[in-house]
């Protein structure tokens, strides 16, 4: 892949948004966030400038999908004030806004699964436990009550070491997706371990009958997506072989179709771990939710007998 940016420009344009991020993470003492703002902007404002350019160097006339910009323009300002808000449930909301631009992007670069798999899983399971934990085991302050929250939600740690190792691990990781590296073989280089037709035989003869290529009584007894030929069989047990010049126009495997094979076929187990993490998840949050409920009875219960006990006291001294 050829680089789209200039080296020099895009290490330049990952420092600047470094120091727009640092600028924009929560103080105590002073707040920085417009100026921060404002560089971060101008950095992601550089990244898309060239990247009009090398479009239009590469076609004429043309710039990059319209909504590539509106997409990652979303994704890039919501995950700033996500970092940058002192408050955990906006931070949550604005990462869910983040989570649906990025499916955007994905949906552009025609990975549908990619999309509704980030927004099923982040979107909706472990950021709506994460929102049950806020609002069930915290007090939510009033607004302006900034003096209620926890120093880790006013204050960030350390804001020029964090931003300092993203923007590197960012700059890193765009070089070598431009320049690549030794180690790793050529894109295709890879033959691949299976064909998705071949343990797809249903939508093979369903796109088969649509064609008149397949009549009545006959089956699909075996395909071989490598060589593109499937061999039908008669109710006679009779063979006759399709080669991939008859082949349906339609008839090839999808992007959800081959990760969904991919994942039952060759990790299952992955599957299955992930599905206990989540359940975990869910039964922590509702264990800590609980426990915050009782300490709340807890509490309440003790302040009555309090306020009982002084009542009752003050009643016997008038007497």
């Amino acid at each position: 892949m050829d680089p789209l940016i200039p080296s020099l420009i895009l290490y330049a344009a990952c420092a600047l948004g470094a120091v727009g991020v640092a600028l924009s993470l929560p103080r105590k003492a002073y707040s920085l966030r417009a100026i921060g703002g404002a560089l971060a902007a101008a950095a992601a404002g550089v990244v898309l400038l060239f990247l009009s350019l090398a479009a239009a160097e590469r076609t004429p006339g043309e710039i990059p999908n319209i909504y590539f910009y509106g997409f990652a323009l979303i994704a890039l300002a919501a995950a700033l004030r996500m970092i940058t808000h002192a408050r955990p449930v906006y931070s949550a909301l604005y990462f869910i806004l983040t989570i649906i631009a990025t499916s955007g992007l994905f949906v552009l670069l025609s990975a549908e699964f990619m999309a509704f798999a980030l927004i099923i899983i982040y979107a909706g399971a472990i950021l709506i436990t994460y929102l049950f934990v806020i609002m069930l085991a915290t007090q939510a302050p009033k607004e302006g009550d900034t003096d209620m929250l926890a120093e880790y939600d006013t204050e960030a740690r350390e804001p020029w070491v964090a931003s300092v190792a993203g923007f590197m691990l960012l700059a890193l990781l765009t070089t070598v997706m431009f320049a690549g590296t030794s180690a790793l073989p050529e894109p295709g280089a890879q033959a691949a371990t299976g064909g998705t037709l071949d343990e797809l035989p249903r939508k093979v003869e369903r796109h088969l009958r649509r064609a008149d290529l397949l009549a009545q009584g006959e089956s699909v007894t075996s395909i071989d997506e490598a060589t593109r030929t499937i061999i039908i069989q008669d109710a006679d047990l009779q063979s006759r072989t399709l080669a991939a010049d008859a082949w349906p126009a339609g008839l090839t495997s999808t992007n959800v179709e081959s990760l969904g094979i991919n994942l039952l076929r060759d990790h299952p187990m992955t599957i299955e771990i992930a599905g206990v993490i989540l359940l975990m998840a869910m039964l922590g949050a509702t264990v800590l939710a609980r426990k915050h409920v009782e300490l709340e009875e807890l509490l309440k219960a003790t302040e009555v007998r309090r306020l009982h006990d002084a009542n009752t006291l003050r009643m016997e001294g008038q007497s």
